[in-house]
């Protein structure tokens, strides 16, 4: 015999009218996502080192860093950096330098890398160097290219996935509402300014995944529930599917969200952004299932699911 669980988000018998929001919610979600397409556009995202190109030092001070003198050495070593920030303790600092231009690019990169080095170590003497990596312009743009297109064939086989799993009516509106999770996150990156790189586009394909798992789970549900109650009307039957599922819903998406938390907050430069944008994307996604893939299956009619659900 099964035992309850100690603790539920909302108690078995309560019933929820999702579906009574769903005009506001399907606005919100538009209105979102149309200013997230225009912020990838001005001001746009700040691209890492993987897709812009460049020199990024990483050193530690032997105590707190003194900005302004590591600023003043590398200007008088004629290096003027992209940026000189800090990053998780007063002693980490991130030097960000443009990809140098014209010929014999490597043996200008190295020479940057080794100015940057000895500048600092005057400065701040007993400075060790953590990390000098360095990505030319042509592989800078490849990279990118190849992350965009990552991203576009993971929404294409995801799209597979679920018109096969299910019916046509379900993988519509699940990349719909998968295409407006990823620009809202989009939108975060280009006003939170987490620099997007190759860590960004694994957060991406990550929440594609995440929110993915979550909408078949419902997906699930409604599609039992229309062989189940076959006079019961579509939006009832909606409203009835998540809340059969909200627990899990809710379970499993506060789970990853206290996973990931500890991690956007202790995890340093190189896991800070990327759990941050995660935490984000859990919220959108949690959300997004319940009120917008189940509107969009609304929208698309009863008499419509009815039939493939008869035929299945």
């Amino acid at each position: 015999m099964l035992s309850r669980p100690l603790f539920r988000f909302v108690r078995d018998d309560r019933r929820i009218n999702f579906m009574r929001g769903r005009h506001m919610g399907l606005i919100v979600s538009a209105v979102l996502s149309i200013a997230s397409v225009i912020l990838f556009f001005q001001p746009g995202l700040k691209l890492g080192l993987d897709f812009r190109g460049g020199i990024i030092v990483e050193a530690q001070t032997p105590g707190p860093a003194d900005f302004g003198k590591l600023r003043a050495a590398l200007d008088h070593a004629g290096i003027h950096p992209d940026a000189v920030q800090a990053f998780g303790s007063p002693r980490d600092v991130r030097i960000s330098i443009n990809a140098p231009e014209g010929a014999d690019r490597e043996a200008q990169t190295q020479k940057l890398v080794d100015g940057v080095k000895s500048a600092i170590s005057a400065a701040e003497p007993g400075t060790q160097v953590l990390r000098a990596d360095a990505v030319g312009a042509s592989v800078s743009s490849e990279l990118f290219r190849d992350g965009l297109l990552a991203l576009g064939f993971s929404l294409a086989m995801i799209l597979i996935y679920i018109w096969v799993r299910f019916e046509r009516e379900f993988a519509i509106s699940a990349v719909v509402t998968l295409i407006l999770d990823l620009t809202k996150t989009v939108g975060f990156l280009a006003i939170t300014r987490f620099e997007f790189d190759l860590v960004m586009v694994a957060a991406l394909l990550t929440i594609l995944g995440y929110s993915t798992n979550d909408k078949v789970v419902v997906y699930d549900r409604i599609r039992e529930n229309l062989r189940k109650y076959r006079t019961m009307p579509l939006r009832e039957l909606l409203d009835l599917s998540i809340n059969e599922t909200l627990n899990r819903t809710l379970g499993t998406s506060m789970t990853v969200f206290l996973a990931a938390l500890p991690l956007a907050l202790f995890g340093g430069s190189t896991l800070t952004g990327f759990a941050t944008v995660m935490l984000f994307g859990i919220v959108v996604g949690t959300s997004s299932s319940i009120f917008i893939a189940a509107p969009l299956l609304l929208l698309m009619g009863e008499k419509r699911l009815r039939k493939e659900a008869v035929a299945d």
